[in-house]
C-alpha cells in the first residue's frame, strides 16, 4: 500500500522496525515455535510476518541466539556453537532402547509409515510401548489413515523431533553413514533399511551397555 492509498483511506501501515519489534516479542514469549499463519493471526491488520520474520533472521545472524525455523514454525534457540554453555542446565537425561531408536529412523525417514510397515521393514514385531513412548517423548504422532482396508493409523515425526535435533524440516536429516558414525543405526543392514538389524524379538529394555544411545533433553 502506498503513502497516498493510505492517506485515502486513512490507513497508515505499521513501520517495518515495528512489525519486527511485535514478532520478536511473540516468539520470545512462545513456548513453541510459532508458524507465519499465527504470526498473521495476532498482528495488525496489514503486517507482513514473513518480511518480519527475515528482517529478525538477518539481526540475530551470528548472535547468541538464531531465530530458526522448525517445521512450519519459528523459534528463537541458542546459538549451536554455544550450546556447551547450557551443559549444566540440563537437568532430564532420557534413554531409549535400541528398539525405540530404530522405530524412530524408521518413522523419520519413512513417514509416513504404518505400523505394519515398521514391523516389515525391522523384520520384528514392534512393542506398542515402543511407539508410546516415542510419542509421550513428543517425537512422534499418528499421521493420516489410510485408506485401504482396515485404515491403519500412520506415523509421522513432530515438530518437537525436529526441535530437538536441530532440523528445519525431514529433508533435513543426515544420511545413514552419518547416523551408523554417531552410533545411531549398527552397520549390519535388513531389508528396507540400511544399518538396521534384524532380530527374533524386540528390545525395549532400556540398554545401559555400551550400545546404548544417550538424549539430552
Amino acid at each position: 500500500m502506498t503513502d497516498q492509498d493510505a492517506g485515502a483511506t486513512g490507513f497508515r501501515p505499521i513501520p517495518m522496525d515495528q512489525q519486527e519489534r511485535m514478532v520478536e516479542a511473540i516468539l520470545f514469549a512462545a513456548a513453541d515455535p510459532v508458524s507465519l499463519r499465527e504470526l498473521a493471526d495476532r498482528l495488525p491488520v496489514g503486517c507482513d510476518p514473513a518480511e518480519a520474520v527475515a528482517g529478525l533472521r538477518r539481526h540475530y545472524a551470528g548472535r547468541g541466539v538464531d531465530l530458526v525455523r522448525v517445521g512450519e514454525g519459528f523459534a528463537f534457540r541458542t546459538a549451536p556453537d554455544l550450546s556447551f554453555l547450557m551443559q549444566e542446565q540440563v537437568t532430564e537425561q532420557r534413554r531409549l532402547s535400541r528398539a525405540a531408536i530404530e522405530t524412530l529412523a524408521i518413522i523419520a525417514y519413512h513417514q509416513p509409515v504404518t505400523r505394519a510397515e515398521i514391523e516389515e521393514i525391522r523384520g520384528v514385531a514392534t512393542n506398542r510401548g515402543t511407539l508410546d513412548q516415542l510419542m509421550e517423548l513428543g517425537w512422534v504422532r499418528m499421521g493420516r489413515r489410510r485408506m485401504t482396508p482396515g485404515r491403519p493409523a500412520t506415523f509421522v515425526v513432530t515438530d518437537g523431533f525436529l526441535d530437538h535435533f536441530g532440523l528445519e524440516t525431514a529433508r533435513d536429516l543426515p544420511g545413514l553413514a552419518e547416523l551408523r558414525a554417531a552410533g545411531l543405526l549398527d552397520a549390519r543392514p535388513v531389508q528396507g533399511m540400511p544399518g538396521l538389524v534384524k532380530r527374533d524379538a524386540d528390545d525395549d529394555i532400556i540398554d545401559h551397555g555400551p550400545d546404548g544411545v544417550l538424549f539430552d533433553d
